[in-house]
């Protein structure tokens, strides 16, 4: 495509972005980084919470196949995100390098998040559709929308503050997409859709149509103000633009490996990221095998799911007021690894609170509490050590690390979710099992408990500890970012 054409495209009122202005303002924060990834991550969210559980009860697909489905897709879904880092790393457009793919992604993840629940066949061939469905979502929609989405945070500005305020913004929408899956699709299972094929397919028929919508507005309310930056004419010539926007994945792998400190935000990430995967994928039978919820009947799991949901959705909305203005105060190092320590202490009290809704909805509500900093905040220690990256060797690594980073965020369901599926056939789950006290039931509740409860309690505890100790990027960020602005300048 030669350069008038793409720059025609890009300038069509269909495509071209609607924020012109050199700074960032509320309507950008408020629809290109909430609304727009909140419909971007919908799907992700209800599958994160419920797809296992429809895979289990409602297409009563085994357990063994069901492992190793996850496992081998996981093997996809990472060289997926690597590859996606990489096309969005060559990109070079009028609207950035990340945004173009946002905009595919209205039509790829609107599609995929469908096939899943039409399930034309039974037996193998059933199967057979379910493992191109998956992949179909998690190795190709989803890594080109998670890859994009994370890396327009990076390139949307240099300004720490706007920043830090975008990844805010960002991860809150993750959570509201997460907290969509958690709070308002449980009840709608257990009291609705229920087994019915078809009540899924239309529901989710639904959730495609809104991330289609939202997506876009997510592009058309975006900028990438970075990387119109670095792609400057004045700034550098034709030949060296060309080499510094598309350095090779293995220059980039040596620019990243060699820094210690994105190894630290990646090993903390994979941590937090992975606990909260196993975490959200046994949540709803916790709800229906720990707890004691026989006042409510049969159905009442997921009353008691939305109850928990309510709880951490609670404390992370009103630490949106705070984090920011704390961690500018006193560094995001510190402020995230406190309240993991508090986060700790929450999921103590929900160990303790057994199967009593109460104790365990007022631990759930301290941990969460106690990871809203980490959640909101990583993207913005992301791009603090993207810039950090950029000073010691004049590279931008926003591809290659964005796409890792999707990786583990796009991998931690399914590792989790196979994991689980496996811990839950070593200790004898059958979804026609009855609520008890006999041994296999105790040996279940055992099992579901340390998946719900148990896994992020440890991970926080060394989240914070990895993080306090070791992570000290911000200590000179400011006159490193504007050594840089000063080179764009020469």
């Amino acid at each position: 495509m030669n350069s008038q054409k793409q720059t025609g495209f890009w300038n069509t009122p269909l495509t071209s972005s609607l924020c012109q202005d050199a700074d960032v303002h509320m309507p950008e924060m408020v629809i290109g980084y909430f609304i727009g990834p909140i419909g971007g991550l919908l799907s992700a969210g209800i599958f994160t919470s419920i797809l296992n559980t429809y895979f289990t009860d409602v297409l009563k697909l085994d357990l063994t196949f069901l492992t190793r489905l996850q496992l081998f897709s996981t093997i996809l879904i990472v060289i997926a995100n690597l590859v996606a880092g990489q096309l969005i790393e060559k990109t070079q457009a009028l609207a950035g390098k990340a945004r173009p793919w946002i905009l595919l992604s209205a039509l790829t993840i609107s599609i995929s998040c469908v096939l899943m629940f039409i399930v034309p066949f039974e037996g193998t061939a059933k199967m057979v559709w379910i493992t191109i469905a998956y992949n179909l979502y998690y190795s190709v929609a989803f890594p080109i929308y998670s890859t994009a989405n994370s890396t327009l945070v990076a390139v949307s500005t240099r300004d720490s503050h706007k920043r830090s305020l975008l990844a805010s913004f960002t991860n809150i929408a993750g959570l509201a997409a997460m907290g969509i899956g958690t709070m308002l699709f449980p009840l709608l299972v257990s009291f609705s859709l229920r087994e019915n094929q078809t009540r899924w397919f239309m529901t989710m028929l639904a959730v495609g149509m809104i991330s289609a919508v939202t997506i876009f507005l997510q592009y058309k309310f975006s900028r990438e103000r970075v990387t119109e930056e670095r792609m400057n004419p004045h700034s550098m010539d034709s030949s060296n633009r060309e080499e510094k926007s598309t350095p090779s994945i293995g220059t980039q792998l040596k620019a990243v490996t060699s820094e210690k400190w994105w190894w630290v935000i990646m090993i903390f990430y994979l941590l937090f990221q992975f606990s909260g995967a196993l975490k959200n994928g046994s949540m709803s039978y916790f709800c229906r095998w720990v707890l004691d919820n026989s006042a409510l009947g049969e159905s009442g799991w997921g009353a008691y799911q939305t109850v928990l949901a309510v709880m951490g959705a609670i404390p992370m909305a009103v630490a949106m007021v705070f984090v920011n203005p704390l961690c500018q105060k006193f560094g995001k190092r510190k402020i995230v690894s406190v309240f993991l320590g508090l986060g700790v202490i929450g999921g103590g009290i929900a160990v303790v609170g057994g199967s009593h809704i109460v104790p365990v909805a007022v631990g759930v509500a301290l941990k969460c509490l106690g990871s809203a900093p980490a959640c909101y905040m990583i993207l913005a220690m992301l791009a603090d050590v993207i810039d950090h990256i950029e000073w010691k060797t004049g590279l931008r690594t926003d591809g290659l690390t964005m796409s890792i980073y999707s990786s583990l965020a796009v991998a931690a369901t399914p590792v989790m979710n196979a994991a689980f599926s496996a811990l839950l056939n070593l200790v004898g789950y059958d979804q026609n099992m009855v609520v008890g006290t006999d041994v296999q039931n105790q040996l279940v509740r055992a099992g579901i408990s340390a998946g719900y409860i148990w896994s992020g309690t440890v991970a926080y505890a060394v989240c914070a500890v990895l993080l306090f100790v070791f992570f000290r990027v911000e200590d000179n960020l400011d006159s490193e970012q504007a050594e840089i602005k000063e080179r764009s300048r020469l």
